[in-house]
């Protein structure tokens, strides 16, 4: 099995499933991925990542994924600095937001391949101008689409959620077991 994604919370999202894998990440124009429905743009995505890699190899599974998160319909990627992550925490705060993850699962000598997206909703607490710079100075909003992550620091700031956790964290780990099972890998 084939990791497309770089992520550092997929392969230890992975690692708990006890899978033995490999990462391989290939370039992927993600500007030409820019569809307007949140949760279709993350399911292209990821199956572009999975295609691009699953594409140099002559046998394997390759699991591709993208996250993003969206309030009001506006997709809030990964921060391009303290400025901007600061502005959307304030965004953010007090407030539901969706977080869509697509996955991808591709059989490399077959060609063949699923792809779906998940949603999540969070629901972050009101926060103080001084927590959004300590969180910040942190330096964990800098790499996290929605300039948070649920699984350190920023989970002080979720009030709620609905829906899959993992999925918040970079992949869901449900439909994906499901996913693997379907093409030959069995997780439990």
């Amino acid at each position: 099995m084939v990791l497309a994604s770089g992520s550092p919370r997929r392969r230890e999202l992975l690692a708990q499933l006890g899978l033995s894998f490999e990462v391989m990440v290939r370039p992927v124009d993600e500007t030409a991925y820019r569809h307007p429905e949140p949760g279709e743009r993350v399911r292209l995505l990821a199956g572009a990542k999975a295609r691009a890699v699953a594409g140099e190899l002559e046998a394997g599974v390759v699991l591709g994924a993208d996250t993003l998160v969206a309030v009001d319909g506006r997709v809030l990627g990964k921060p391009a600095g303290a400025g901007e992550a600061r502005r959307m925490l304030e965004e953010l705060q007090n407030r539901w937001h969706r977080v869509y993850t697509g996955v991808a699962v591709a059989d490399a000598a077959t060609g063949r391949m699923e792809t779906v997206a998940v949603q999540t909703a969070v629901l972050m607490r009101p926060m103080t101008a001084a927590e959004i710079d300590r969180y910040v100075a942190t330096g964990e909003p800098l790499d996290k689409a929605g300039a948070y992550g649920i699984q350190g620091l920023g989970a002080v700031f979720v009030s709620s959620i609905e829906g899959s956790y993992s999925n918040v964290v970079g992949l869901p780990l449900d439909v994906t077991a499901e996913m693997l099972e379907r093409f030959g890998i069995t997780v439990l």
